[in-house]
């Protein structure tokens, strides 16, 4: 059963929602029995639910019968009580070019929008179009607005994805924000800007001003807590794929005003992603199985990404280190 927009929203509201990573075998299959272990360990954490689909579990490079087995074991782990948001989107046809490679990108990004819904999805968390950057500048941001149309037109509540260009992001103007977060399936956006204050800032003050009633939601796994002192009421992150349980409890100490309590714990939050997510910035994936490796979830079998990078010993061993000196169990 699908979620309404409101429903999503309460939800959300200082929840957590770890964006997951898919443990693989060292031939690029899925490592099942891991995955089964993982979702169960992650079921029982205190969050709100679980995204996939998403940057952190590859989406876009799965083949589709991959992405409907993930999204239907995730349902079935999550249960009803618990949220689960899919990515959408798809990669560009390269045989295609100009309009006709739009065209099919929009095309492949509405089908797996269809299938995620088709896998009880809850909410739909939209990839920015990056796409529109080869059309003129005077048609990208109707071209934005309208994509987004089309999804709503879905009917399943959709979570806006302001990304930072170097990880696909498309910069949204305050013209196209406003329209994208007046749409009646809108429940927030997520922020991913990962050393952009100002854009964090700009859009935080957008919101509280003009959209008070949409979620801020952190997907900043570099600054947690600061976005939450700029009005971020709910989490969508990477960061959360291993230990959501000191970020929940951070969002939770913020919105009860224990700021001794927050404080503290967003020193280890923020000392937990600076060993995690570091250059090269796409290898944090490979990373957060590790971590799970490390805490016993997954075994080691299953921690390969898609993307081919190799963990040395040295940065096994420090990820062992800060889960010990940030106290993540």
């Amino acid at each position: 059963m699908n979620a309404s927009v409101n429903e999503v929203r309460q939800a959300l509201e200082w929840g957590l929602i770890p964006a997951v990573p898919v443990p693989r075998t060292r031939e690029g299959r899925i490592h099942l029995q891991a995955q089964e272990s993982y979702a169960g360990y992650l079921a029982d954490q205190p969050i709100a639910g679980a995204a996939v689909w998403a940057h952190t579990g590859r989406g876009l490079h799965m083949e589709r019968f991959e992405r409907m087995a993930v999204v239907q074991q995730w349902r079935a782990a999550l249960g009803a009580s618990k949220l689960l948001v899919a990515g959408v989107g798809a990669l560009p046809d390269p045989r295609r070019l100009g309009l006709a490679k739009i065209s099919q990108w929009q095309q492949d990004s509405l089908a797996m929008a269809t299938d995620a819904i088709q896998g009880g999805a809850d909410a739909l968390l939209v990839f920015p179009p990056s796409l529109f950057r080869e059309l003129p500048v005077a048609e990208q941001d109707e071209a934005i607005i309208e994509y987004h149309r089309e999804l709503s037109r879905l009917g399943v509540p959709l979570i806006l994805f302001y990304l930072y260009d170097e990880a696909g992001g498309i910069a949204y103007s305050a013209e196209v924000l406003r329209a994208l977060l007046s749409l009646e399936m809108t429940v927030g956006i997520k922020m991913a800007t990962l050393d952009s204050v100002m854009t964090l800032q700009d859009v935080s003050a957008l919101m509280s001003e003009e959209f008070p009633e949409q979620l801020l939601i952190t997907g900043e796994d570099r600054m947690f807590g600061y976005s939450l002192m700029r009005g971020a009421r709910g989490a969508l992150v990477g960061l959360g794929a291993a230990y959501p349980n000191i970020q929940h409890d951070l969002m939770q100490a913020y919105a009860s005003r224990n700021y001794e309590r927050f404080m503290d714990l967003s020193a280890r939050v923020d000392g937990y992603a600076e060993r995690t997510f570091i250059r090269p910035m796409d290898k944090y994936i490979l990373r957060m199985l590790w971590c799970l490796v490390l805490s016993g979830v997954i075994p080691e079998e299953a921690a390969n990404d898609l993307a081919g990078y190799e963990m040395t010993r040295q940065e096994i061993d420090s990820l062992h280190r800060a889960i010990e000196r940030f106290r993540l169990y």
